[in-house]
């Protein structure tokens, strides 16, 4: 039991006291305190600090002796408590906290008897102590420090993971594990964070480089135009009035022209009303991008950017089954199915040489072919990626530059028959278990070299485009295309209107001189309306793009093209009626048909 002693100086007390003695220790101690709290006095109060194990660490010995007057006094390591108090006593504010005040010996739990608690005033205690000593103080419950009025009911019992109390103050220590693992979460987070912004800062310097690419490329605009049009006024043919009352009265009005810098090959989804078209950047460092342009005003565009190493693409088409998907060709050995939904590449196959030409089955949506420089073909299921369906070899290792695919008429479902074109001439291949091999159209010898490949499949009308060969002195005909970019000039060429029959037998109709490119591959399209069928080709001496009837090849219409030179041509039924469009450098004029 602690006895106050003196002011602010307790005594702890052993054996058992008397009744009267425990009333003269509460009514001397409320005396006492009230004298101090009229008298406004500022005590400092001080308690022995009983030395034990768990506060010094060292064991001392106890024992307790009679002193004069009665009772006890503790007597530690050989020295009277009150004799040592300068030495052995320390302020309550150096021990409050870290003992409970009661016992002296036990520290802090959260938990069993000892628990940690407070009363009103503030002051903890271990609850077993706090409820020993109101217990024992039945008639003046008052808390041992301060003496305020309190019951066992306003006892409450604190929880807390860690309390630590150091210089007087209670601190509360929160789980370093936890905060531990958030700082790591966030941590985590931010580098995630860093990453994705990182990213974002990658995609705008590619869009700034391309920005400046093409502001330079919009500034020299004006003097290429100028340029082509003093080339087309020196070698164009002298029309005259003749030229303009051509171009009025054709079918075809222009319905829009859209700046397309670095543009070399386009199609059209006429299931979105939307252009597909290829680009090459040659300021980003020959980078192949795909823009997304829309045929309705306000003609939005979106770029969609390839896989880093897409080299040249040599050929674009749209998947007659599934609008969303396009299939491309490159010369760096890749064929590729680009969903427009995703704008993401979602089938790719590795070629053994560079592919120049690319088509659906337009009887099949699983079948896909590719024609490659050295005069093979290709055929893939993409229902299997690993690797082609069939591989079949040509009859020359001549360039396969254009492939189109042919009504299957003999089965109605399958792979059905491939027409390809090189430089050699017009090939005809089966496909889907047939055994027979390629074998060249008849009827199409010493025409020259052939530079495009035209086909309409519902007329099953076909316009092949040739140029000269050119032999030299050792006997080598040079006709192959070159993969270099160049301009070349302008030669005297033919298109040869053909009529497929029947699966395997051609028909040649007529044909028409022309002014074809002694280098340059050309483009060119067959134009179906309901009652009559046009081709539509460049000319490279005028630059316009010709409208010709077929079968008689005659002239309907001259369509201005706004440079030089036009590297694709496509017609499709769009908007509600006929669009044709032509891609010339950095320009795409779009033709609406009036019938």
């Amino acid at each position: 039991m602690i006895r106050r002693i003196s002011s602010g100086v307790f005594e702890l007390l052993a054996g058992t006291e008397s009744e009267e003695e425990d009333g003269e220790t509460q009514n001397e101690g409320e005396e006492e305190d009230e004298e101090t709290q009229e008298g406004g006095l500022e005590v400092e109060e001080y308690i022995p600090l009983r030395q034990s194990p768990t506060v010094s660490g060292v064991e001392v010995e106890e024992r307790r002796v009679g002193k004069p007057g009665g009772g006890d006094k503790c007597i530690s390591g050989g020295a009277e408590c009150g004799d040592a108090s300068q030495g052995k006593e320390r302020s309550r504010t150096e021990i409050d906290g870290l003992f409970c005040a009661i016992c002296m010996e036990a520290a802090w739990t959260t938990s069993a008897d000892h628990h940690v608690c407070c009363l009103p005033c503030g002051h903890i205690y271990g609850f077993s102590c706090i409820q020993k000593w109101l217990r024992k103080n039945q008639s003046s419950r008052k808390c041992p420090q301060c003496k305020k009025k309190c019951t066992l009911k306003d006892v409450r019992k604190l929880f807390a993971l860690q309390i630590v109390a150091t210089e007087g103050k209670v601190q509360k220590t929160a789980s370093w594990g936890k905060k531990e693992a958030e700082w790591k979460e966030r941590e985590t987070q931010w580098r995630k964070r860093e990453h994705e912004l990182q990213m974002e800062v990658q995609q705008l310097t590619k869009r700034t480089r391309y920005l400046e690419h093409s502001l330079g490329e919009a500034q020299s605009a004006t003097l290429g135009e100028v340029t082509a049009n003093r080339i087309r006024d020196q070698e164009g043919l002298s029309l005259g009035s003749n030229f303009d009352v051509e171009f009025s009265r054709g079918p075809f009005v222009l319905l829009k022209e859209l700046q397309v810098n670095g543009a070399r090959l386009f199609d059209v989804d006429t299931s979105s009303h939307t252009l597909l078209v290829t680009r090459r950047m040659h300021g980003l460092g020959g980078t192949s991008i795909f823009s997304r342009i829309s045929l309705l005003p306000p003609y939005e565009r979106e770029d969609i950017l390839l896989p880093s190493g897409t080299k040249a693409i040599r050929d674009l088409q749209i998947s007659p089954f599934n609008s969303n998907l396009a299939l491309y060709a490159s010369l760096g050995n890749k064929l590729a199915v680009l969903s427009t939904q995703s704008n993401n590449v979602v089938i790719g196959y590795d070629l053994p040489a560079a592919a120049w030409s690319c088509s659906w089955d337009i009887n099949s949506s699983h079948h896909l072919y590719a024609g490659l420089q050295n005069g093979s073909l290709l055929a893939f299921d993409i229902r299997q990626t690993a690797q082609p369906m069939e591989l079949v070899n040509g009859l020359t290792s001549n360039v396969i530059h254009s492939i189109h695919s042919l009504q299957n008429m003999t089965l109605p479902f399958g792979s059905g028959p491939i027409l390809s074109a090189s430089s050699v001439g017009l090939c005809h291949w089966s496909f889907g278990g047939a055994q027979e091999r390629p074998f060249l159209v008849p009827g199409m010898e010493n025409q020259g070299a052939c530079i495009s490949l035209a086909y309409c499949h519902s007329s099953n009308d076909i316009v092949a485009s040739y140029r000269p060969q050119f032999d030299f002195p050792n006997g080598m005909a040079v006709s192959q295309p070159v993969l270099t970019p160049t301009v070349g000039q302008a030669v005297r060429g033919s298109h040869v209107h053909l009529k497929r029959l029947g699966s395997n037998s051609y028909q040649k109709l007529g044909s028409t001189c022309a002014n074809v490119n002694d280098i340059r591959l050309s483009r060119s399209t067959i134009i179906k309306t309901q009652n009559k069928s046009f081709f539509a080709s460049g000319d490279e001496v005028t630059g316009e793009l010709i409208l010709r009837e077929l079968p008689s090849f005659s002239i309907v219409q001259r369509l201005k093209s706004s440079k030089l030179p036009i590297h694709d041509v496509k017609y499709t039924d769009a908007l509600g009626g006929g669009l044709l469009g032509c891609l010339s450098e950095g320009s795409l004029q779009l033709f609406n048909i009036k019938f």
